[in-house]
């Protein structure tokens, strides 16, 4: 069967704040990826848990792919548009702040049977 994936757009976290929660969930198991994610301090998790949990759907409902058979096949964050915004700073100069954004992409297959 084809993979499914699901993608978040202009999520308010740079891609380096959600790289350790993304590293946690690759390759599990959608069910078992969704109960650590829920169990996790970090606003973000359930940023990633929702594109989780609509990459699961999307493979059931379109596909018709069994949702506890489903494992993640691959999770990133790519760089989206940052906000350019500017601080004063010492003897009337600016200081520049990038606001990073990023795109999460979570994509889905059915579990190998050997």
């Amino acid at each position: 069967m084809p993979e499914v994936k699901a993608v978040s757009r202009n999520v308010g976290a740079s891609p380096k704040r959600l790289k350790p929660i993304m590293d946690l969930v690759r390759g599990m198991k959608v069910n078992d990826a969704l109960d650590t994610l829920g169990l996790l301090p970090s606003p973000w998790a359930r940023v990633v848990a929702k594109t989780v949990r609509s990459a699961s759907a999307n493979a059931e409902n379109n596909l018709l792919m069994d949702p506890d058979g489903l494992v993640i096949v691959k999770v990133v964050a790519d760089q989206a548009p940052s906000l350019k915004r500017f601080r004063p700073r010492a003897r009337g100069r600016v200081g520049r702040i990038t606001k990073r954004s990023s795109h999460v992409t979570v994509v889905v297959d059915e579990e190998e049977v050997s």
